[in-house]
């Protein structure tokens, strides 16, 4: 049998070149060529391994004649047209285990550092100001906690909620769920009852723009909103509404609508963008919840399992 042949797209944890050459394979590294520059030799690999530089479309795939999987290092695949790679027999792998912990603390986090104005009263007290009445938190403890989506990073979210006597429950599109963290719940009964809301889905058609102004109107009561999953789950003009009247009492942000497809940067500046950058009841970091030291060697290894359970 011949080695197989993969070619790495993104810079990633150095095991998994490490271990897969061990295994006999043969790697090519190119984090540099352009789409039209990978997609004209694409045909030579029997693998391919990426995380978001590069869009694997319809046309990329059916110029890939020999391959038999693509790996992505993280959760979501949104970047790979699925239903083309699957009608081609190509072999989709993912590491969604790899950074659910990460994900899981960061929500934790977000939602501390808004409650209890840490951020804030930590800059106010830099800059000589020492105010605290005004700086009064609000604690987790008791809150009812609504999860949409109960996969890896929603069920490690709910465990580390559930530390907080938080009651955690939660909405899925697959049946009983239900676990010792959390309790799963129709999408009605959750916006009944939830006073923080926290994303944990996947970009698909039927996610684009879930959370808009019609979904914020049913939401019984005031809340906090988390998002970690994809910022366009969120339709962030009206979110950026509701924080305005109240509805919502905060904003943990994680991801934008406004990133480029690759994560790397903002796509766009827009007047939205700009009032949740400047807003106290907003906290905007860089798609960083799955991003620690641990997780990248824990998503490399997830990818690295997998590929040689399957063609090693």
């Amino acid at each position: 049998m011949s080695s197989m042949r993969i070619l790495l797209l993104d810079k990633n944890h150095p095991l998994i070149t490490e271990q897969l050459l061990a295994k006999d394979c043969i790697l090519e590294e190119d984090f540099s060529s352009s789409y039209d520059e990978v997609c004209s030799k694409i045909e030579n690999y029997d693998g391919v391994i990426i995380r978001s530089r590069i869009p694997l479309d319809k046309n990329f795939l059916e110029k890939a004649k020999n391959l038999r999987f693509i790996a992505r290092v993280g959760a979501g695949m949104e970047n790979i047209d699925i239903p083309v790679a699957e009608k081609l027999g190509i072999q989709l792998i993912n590491s969604p285990e790899g950074n659910r912990d990460s994900v899981a603390e960061h929500v934790v986090g977000m939602l501390l550092i808004l409650m209890n104005r840490l951020f804030i009263a930590s800059q106010e007290v830099k800059n000589g100001i020492w105010l605290r009445e005004e700086n009064r938190g609000d604690e987790l403890l008791g809150k009812t906690v609504g999860l949409i989506g109960y996969g890896n990073m929603g069920k490690a979210t709910a465990k580390r909620l559930s530390g907080f006597g938080c009651k955690v429950i939660f909405h899925d599109i697959l049946p009983d769920l239900s676990d010792e963290y959390a309790k799963q719940v129709s999408l009605e009964e959750l916006k009944e009852k939830a006073e923080v809301l926290s994303l944990h889905i996947p970009l698909t058609e039927e996610t684009h723009y879930l959370i808009d102004s019609a979904f914020i109107a049913e939401m019984k009561n005031e809340f906090y909103f988390v998002n970690t999953a994809r910022g366009k789950n969120v339709e962030t003009e009206s979110l950026v509404d509701a924080i305005e009247s109240g509805k919502v009492k905060g904003a943990c942000l994680d991801v934008l609508e406004y990133e480029k497809s690759s994560f790397e940067n903002i796509e766009a500046e827009t007047e939205t963008l700009q009032y949740l950058l400047n807003s106290e009841k907003a906290i905007v970091t860089p798609h960083i919840a799955g991003w620690t030291h641990q997780s990248k060697e824990k998503l490399a290894q997830v990818i690295v399992d997998k590929i040689v359970a399957s063609f090693l």
